[in-house]
C-alpha cells in the first residue's frame, strides 16, 4: 500500500509537471515574441491582464466543477482545452497568419484552463496522498514547479533563437498529450470519487448546476469554519504586502546596481533556485508540528529579508538574500495548502481552493496599484523596509489566533 500511493502520486506529479513545462515554454515564448515585435509597454500590460483576469473570474466556477465532477477528468479536460487552443494558433502561424491577437487569445484560454485546473488539482491530491504525507508531497510538487519556472524562460529564449514559434507551440501540444495520457491511464483513485450535491447524494454529470447557489454554499462553509476565513484574510494581506518585493525589485536593481539584463536575469534565477531548494527543505523537514507556526516563521523571515533588500548596497549580497527569499516562500505556501487539503471537507474543497486561487492570482497585481505609483514617489528601499516590517507583524495573527492554532495541528 505504501508503494502504491507513492507510485500513484509520482505519476500524477510527473504528468502534471510535464504538461506545465510545455505550457511555460509557450507562455514565455509568447511574452518574448510580443516584447520583440511590439516593444510596447502597453501591449505587455494587455498580455499580463489577459493572463490574470480570466483566471480570477473562472476560479469560482472551477471550484464548483471540482466539487461536482470527477476531478481527474476535469484536470485532463482543462489540459486538453489549452492544448487545443495552442494547436489552433500553431496552425494559423504555419499558414503565415502571425497575429498578436491570436497570442492574446491563447493567453486568455490558458488562464481560463488554469483557473479550472488549479482547484481540481489541489483537491485531487488529498484523494491519492495520505494526510500525514501531504506536506512532503506538496513540497516536492513546489520544487518541481520552481525548477520549471527556473528553466522554462531560459530554454524558451534559446529555442526562439533557432526555432519558429509554431515549433514551440507543438512542443506544448505533445507534452500536454503525454501528461493527459499519464494521468488518465495510470493514475488511480483508491476509492472511486463520485460528484456530490450539497446534501451529499451522488449527482449525474448531466444534472443542471445552480452556480450561484453552489457558490453561496461555499462561502457559507468558509464563514462557518473560521480558520478558513482567517487564513484567506491573512493570505490576502500577505500577497498585497509582498507585492513590492515581487514587482519593484527589478526596478530597484536597475536604479541602484545598473540596467544590465544579466542582473535582472540573475535575481530571477536566484529566487527560483531558492524556491526549488525551499520546496525540497519543507518536503524533507515537514515543517513544525503545527502548520501555522511554519507560516508565522515564513512571515517573519520574509519580512526580515525584505528589510535586508532595502538596506543592502552591494549586488552579490543582494542576490544571496533574494535566494533566501525564494527558500522562504514554500514555508508559507506549502503549509497553507496542506492545512486546507487536510481539514476542508471533500465536498467543499474545490470551492475553497477556487476562492483561495482568486486571492493568490489577483492580490499581488492588485497590490501594485498601490505600490507601483508609490515606487515613483517614495524610495523603493523605504517601501521594502516598511512592508518587511508589516510582514513580520503579520506572523502575530497566526500565533495569536486560537482557531488557526487548533486547525494547524498535525494529526498524530
Amino acid at each position: 500500500m505504501e508503494n502504491y500511493w507513492k507510485k500513484n502520486a509520482a505519476l500524477f506529479l510527473c504528468g502534471q509537471g510535464l504538461s506545465l513545462f510545455g505550457s511555460m515554454l509557450v507562455q514565455y515564448a509568447i511574452m518574448w515574441y510580443i516584447t520583440l515585435r511590439t516593444q510596447s509597454g502597453a501591449m505587455m500590460t494587455v498580455f499580463i491582464i489577459a493572463g490574470i483576469l480570466p483566471n480570477f473570474f473562472i476560479s469560482p466556477f472551477g471550484g464548483v466543477w471540482a466539487d461536482r465532477f470527477n476531478k481527474k477528468y476535469l484536470i485532463n479536460a482543462a489540459d486538453a482545452g489549452i492544448a487545443l487552443a495552442t494547436l489552433v494558433v500553431a496552425v494559423f502561424f504555419i499558414a503565415g497568419i502571425e497575429n498578436i491577437g491570436l497570442l492574446l487569445f491563447c493567453s486568455v484560454i490558458r488562464a481560463l484552463g488554469q483557473g479550472i485546473q488549479t482547484p481540481a488539482v489541489n483537491s485531487f491530491i488529498p484523494l491519492i496522498v495520505p494526510e500525514q504525507h501531504l506536506t512532503r508531497v506538496n513540497g516536492i510538487n513546489g520544487s518541481m514547479q520552481s525548477f520549471i519556472f527556473l528553466t522554462a524562460p531560459l530554454l524558451s529564449g534559446a529555442l526562439l533563437s533557432f526555432a519558429s514559434m509554431h515549433m514551440i507551440f507543438f512542443i506544448d501540444v505533445i507534452t500536454a498529450a503525454i501528461g493527459i495520457c499519464v494521468v488518465f491511464f495510470f493514475v488511480k483513485i483508491p476509492v472511486q470519487e463520485a460528484p456530490h450535491t450539497q446534501q451529499g447524494a451522488p449527482e449525474s454529470p448531466c444534472a443542471k448546476i445552480d452556480y450561484l447557489s453552489d457558490m453561496k454554499e461555499g462561502l457559507k462553509y468558509i464563514r462557518r469554519n473560521g480558520y478558513i476565513l482567517r487564513l484567506i484574510i491573512i493570505s490576502t494581506i500577505f500577497y498585497i504586502v509582498v507585492s513590492p518585493t515581487a514587482f519593484l525589485t527589478p526596478l530597484q536593481v536597475t536604479r541602484n546596481f545598473g540596467a544590465e539584463v544579466w542582473r535582472l536575469t540573475a535575481i530571477e534565477i536566484a529566487f527560483s533556485a531558492g524556491m526549488m531548494l525551499g520546496g525540497i527543505l519543507i518536503s524533507v523537514w515537514g515543517g513544525f508540528k503545527n502548520r501555522v507556526y511554519s507560516m508565522a516563521l515564513a512571515c517573519a523571515l520574509f519580512g526580515a529579508e525584505a528589510i535586508a533588500l532595502g538596506l543592502i548596497s552591494s549586488f552579490i549580497p543582494y542576490l544571496v538574500v533574494m535566494a533566501f527569499m525564494g527558500m522562504t516562500m514554500p514555508l508559507y505556501n506549502t503549509p497553507s495548502m496542506t492545512l486546507l487539503q487536510s481539514k476542508v471537507e471533500s465536498a467543499y474543497m474545490g470551492r475553497v481552493f477556487g476562492v483561495f486561487g482568486m486571492v493568490s492570482s489577483l492580490m499581488m497585481p492588485a497590490g501594485m496599484l498601490i505600490f507601483g505609483p508609490l515606487g515613483d514617489i517614495v524610495a523603493i528601499e523605504r517601501l521594502l523596509v516598511s512592508t518587511g516590517t508589516a510582514l513580520i507583524l503579520l506572523g502575530i495573527p497566526f500565533v495569536g489566533s486560537r482557531t488557526l492554532r487548533q486547525a494547524g495541528k498535525i494529526a498524530a
